[in-house]
């Protein structure tokens, strides 16, 4: 006697609870398919989805596509029943596998005679279906990416800096550029010198009182210039203890014309966002201490020769 054969129906229900891009989805993986093919279960009407199998093969593919979220539901295939296409216990070897004795491989879609095994990737098919069922039964745990210490962060894990950085004089915190700091030594000079003049008046005065005054006002003058040669360094990028390359003879006065000479960057490093651009006084004060240099280099190179001419004339 025949044994019994049975067929797997879908007419596109879903399971409770199961939406329907998550059951696309899950037939996708289940059936190693692409969504196009699996869009088509879903136009109506009723689909037999896998025909001519053994009770034993219809539960293992009628509990896999309910877990995966497809209503299925499993009916007699008379047509497969009433085959007078030869089993395999009466197959004669000059026979040809037919449409009704033909499988497809669930995982990798081969198609052949049937067997238990495919013949291209070599899968037990009841085996694999088991396993597909069990897996969408009990789906492995996903782990998130925020559970794991070596997930790239998601939020952002840097503070979003200006387009400009503040403009602090009395500090080692920031960046100023070149002119700005021609300036600000400018600025410096020209608020020491009344000073050191007030300095110089007392110690006519007092002699220790004015030598306090003076040293205090060198100090102060020291520390503001660091202060400007600091952020002059953070500007290019370098860190501010480079300058002390400044007390080294020579080198040092080659670093000094670097910093004047060296541009700073254009865009945010990591001491700061760049400073604003340069106003209309700090062009000027810059300008003033460039012409104060040269006139200096010139009396330099002038009094001498001038002392000479008028020292021959006497």
């Amino acid at each position: 006697m025949t044994q019994a054969r049975f067929k797997i129906v879908f007419n596109g229900e879903l399971m409770p609870d199961v939406s329907l891009e998550t059951a696309k989805d899950n037939l996708a993986r289940l059936f190693k398919s692409d969504h196009t093919r699996i869009n088509s279960l879903f136009k109506g009407g009723t689909v037999d989805i896998k025909r001519d199998l053994s009770e034993n093969e219809a539960d293992q593919y009628l509990k896999a596509l309910q877990s995966a979220g497809a209503r299925v539901r499993k009916e007699p295939d008379l047509a497969a029943s009433l085959s007078l296409v030869e089993t395999d216990d009466h197959r004669t070897e000059s026979s040809e596998p037919t449409n009704n004795t033909l499988m497809t491989c669930p995982k990798c879609g081969h198609q052949q005679a049937k067997a238990a095994e495919c013949s291209a990737c070599g899968i037990v098919v009841e085996k694999f279906l088991a396993r597909q069922a069990m897996l969408a039964e009990n789906p492995p745990e996903v782990v998130s990416a925020a559970a794991t210490p070596y997930a790239t962060p998601k939020a952002a894990v840097a503070e979003t800096l200006p387009e400009f950085g503040e403009l602090k004089a009395f500090t080692t915190d920031g960046r100023i550029g070149r002119l700005r700091y021609l300036a600000w030594s400018m600025v410096m000079v020209f608020a020491c010198l009344p000073l050191f003049g007030i300095a110089a008046g007392v110690m006519a005065a007092s002699e220790i009182l004015g030598g306090i005054l003076i040293v205090v006002l060198g100090i102060a003058a020291m520390v503001v210039g660091i202060m400007f040669g600091v952020q002059r360094l953070h500007d290019i990028g370098w860190s501010g203890w480079l300058l002390l390359v400044t007390l080294v003879p020579v080198v040092g006065g080659v670093f000094s014309l670097l910093m004047f000479i060296i541009p700073g960057s254009t865009e945010a490093n990591r001491f700061g966002s760049p400073p604003p651009p340069n106003s209309t006084a700090v062009k000027v004060l810059a300008a003033l201490w460039l012409a104060v240099i040269v006139l200096g280099i010139v009396a330099a190179i002038a009094l001498p020769a001038y002392m000479g001419f008028a020292g021959a004339g006497l």
